[in-house]
């Protein structure tokens, strides 16, 4: 059965967009702050070791970053980025501070530091569900999953660029897909939407679409060939 994938042609980001909370300020989180701040975001960055630990990279990302915990991060954020490793994932974020908030998920499953989960073993949920589960009153987007951190920063082009990198999103609610495409055209990329969160697994690990650096046409074309393997 043939699908037709959509391809948002992504809006400025609202005036009141402004502030990007960042819960998981490890590779990922740290280089989508350097995206967000080089396009004019302000970043709350957090992590479970404490604001104080996070004193360099506030310093390095300058005035429009700053340290605080995550239900604080949440709680600042217009748009918040969740990025912390999967088997964490239950004692690290604040649930409560993010109902409400549209939810960016960056996360893969790593079984080697994960541990197993068996509703990812068996294919019956996806990464990006779990989260959802766990938040259940937020809007959760699967994004930034398919690209190597160091890469977030540097690639990023203007619209309407040629070549332009694009990259999936999935999630359940419209108006949170188009905020998270709004932001990733801001930093420099389009945005191609895979669908629900059902179907995020499409852009997960070990995909043709992982870590590849493809435009909006390219990754397009490359989602109806996405099979689906048990990883047990």
């Amino acid at each position: 059965m043939s699908r037709r994938w959509n391809t948002p042609r992504p809006r400025r980001v609202p005036p009141s967009m402004t502030t990007l909370g960042i819960i998981g300020s490890g590779r990922i989180g740290a280089n989508v702050a350097r995206a967000a701040v080089a396009a004019g975001y302000h970043v709350v960055l957090s992590n479970s070791r404490g604001p104080a630990t996070l004193a360099d990279l506030v310093a390095e990302l300058g005035p429009r970053a700053s340290a605080a915990t995550p239900a604080e991060a949440a709680a600042a954020g217009d748009l918040v980025l969740v990025a912390v490793p999967l088997g964490k994932l239950e004692q690290a974020i604040p649930a409560e501070a993010l109902a409400g908030k549209v939810v960016m998920d960056a996360n893969n499953y790593y079984p080697q530091r994960d541990g197993r989960i068996a509703a990812l073993d068996d294919n019956s949920k996806t990464t990006s569900q779990l989260l959802q589960d766990l938040v259940p009153g937020a809007r959760v987007v699967k994004a930034f999953n398919n690209i190597y951190a160091a890469e977030i920063p540097l690639h990023g082009s203007p619209a309407l660029t040629p070549d332009r990198r694009a990259l999936p999103i999935a999630g359940d609610d419209v108006a949170a897909k188009s905020l998270v495409a709004a932001f990733l055209d801001a930093i420099g990329f389009d945005a191609v939407d895979v669908g629900p969160l059902e179907e995020s697994w499409r852009v997960e690990r070990d995909t043709p679409a992982y870590g590849r650096r493809t435009t909006r046409g390219e990754l397009a074309a490359i989602l109806p060939t996405v099979e689906r393997v048990n990883q047990v």
